[in-house]
């Protein structure tokens, strides 16, 4: 095993969780050249991770390559390069289809999804465990030893720099304590805590002198305008959301004292950059997916029907709409 790589989950707060089984391979094969494959939306996040010999943008373009019999496959990135393993942390048959047509000899991964046949080793996948541990799971299976972790990032100083120049150029001076919200999730509406209830924790936290900065990925927009139009106070939150890439991100979040958040990717490279997190769970589940660590906070409000797991809510919303924003800014208090 010279030249294994590994292909990164595609979704952010996944590829976080993923980071201590990635750490278990590398101490067990010190002198391997390690490589992580990663789609555009994810690959920068290993800019931030020690260890990493080199990372792989699969950009998903076509390619022709008559010899599969096909006109372009993704993955075409992966040819030529000597890798040996690869080892699979998304379940999709998809991922299995781009290592087998890379030509990558050994390909290991969960058996699920009907993929079996293209994988040279399987591990039948386990339940009730919470994500960090479901992918140490797989690669203690591999052969690879693991020892309990929390996912850990570095953030350099130019990320650190970068991130301070994106707060100052959204508005702030650079002395008031802030606190970063995260109003925007992935995967359904059902997840976000109300934008009012938002822009209300902004008002409240402005009371004690601290700024809120609006923070996370394009697609959240919708979102932290919503809590900016919402809120009462004539000063603002800051908003980043969607004008940082992740790096700059972790920037941002290693400058603030705290997040708030919902179940969302920024949740888990906050904690693993070390700063304070309340995460408000509603329909997904906390023993699964909650951020990993001692200091950081995990709310939810008691109903019958949760975690139900759906992306948008059919009934009254109460997981979220029944987290009050007192109780949210007590918990928030603690980390400042």
């Amino acid at each position: 095993m010279k030249r294994p790589v590994i292909l990164a989950p595609n979704w952010l707060g996944d590829a976080v969780m993923s980071l201590p089984a990635i750490a278990d391979i590398r101490r067990a094969v010190p002198t391997a050249t390690l490589t992580v494959a990663a789609r555009p939306a994810i690959a920068p996040l290993f800019s931030l991770v020690s260890g990493i010999d080199e990372t792989i943008v699969l950009s998903g373009r076509r390619r022709p390559y008559l010899r599969l019999g096909a006109v372009g496959f993704e993955g075409f990135e992966l040819r030529g390069r000597g890798l040996d393993v690869a080892l699979l942390m998304p379940n999709s048959l998809h991922s299995a289809i781009v290592v087998a047509r890379a030509g990558i000899p050994e390909r290991w991964g969960y058996r699920a999804n009907w993929r079996g046949r293209l994988l040279t080793r399987t591990v039948v996948r386990p339940s009730g465990l919470h994500q960090v541990e479901y992918y140490q799971h797989l690669v203690r299976c591999l052969g690879f030893p693991g020892r309990p972790e929390e996912p850990r990032l570095s953030v350099s100083e130019e990320a650190r720099s970068s991130g301070v120049r994106a707060l100052v150029a959204a508005g702030w001076d650079g002395k008031q304590p802030i606190v970063a919200l995260a109003p925007g999730a992935a995967y359904g509406g059902a997840k976000r805590w109300p934008p009012a209830s938002f822009a209300q924790l902004a008002d409240t936290l402005l009371s004690d002198g601290v700024r809120s900065v609006l923070v996370g990925a394009l697609p959240d927009s919708a979102s932290g305008k919503a809590v900016q139009g919402a809120v009462s106070r004539s000063t603002k939150p800051l908003n980043v959301v969607g004008r940082t890439d992740l790096p700059t991100l972790a920037g941002v979040l290693a400058a603030c004292r705290a997040l708030i958040t919902n179940d969302s990717g920024a949740m888990h490279l906050a904690a693993a950059i070390g700063t304070p997190v309340t995460a408000l769970f509603g329909p997904t589940d906390e023993q699964a997916t909650r951020p990993v660590g001692y200091e950081h906070v995990v709310l939810s409000h008691p109903v019958w029907c949760r975690p139900c797991l759906l992306r948008e809510c059919p009934l009254d919303h109460l997981c979220m709409t029944g987290l009050s924003v007192a109780r949210v800014a007590v918990a928030a208090r603690r980390s400042l």
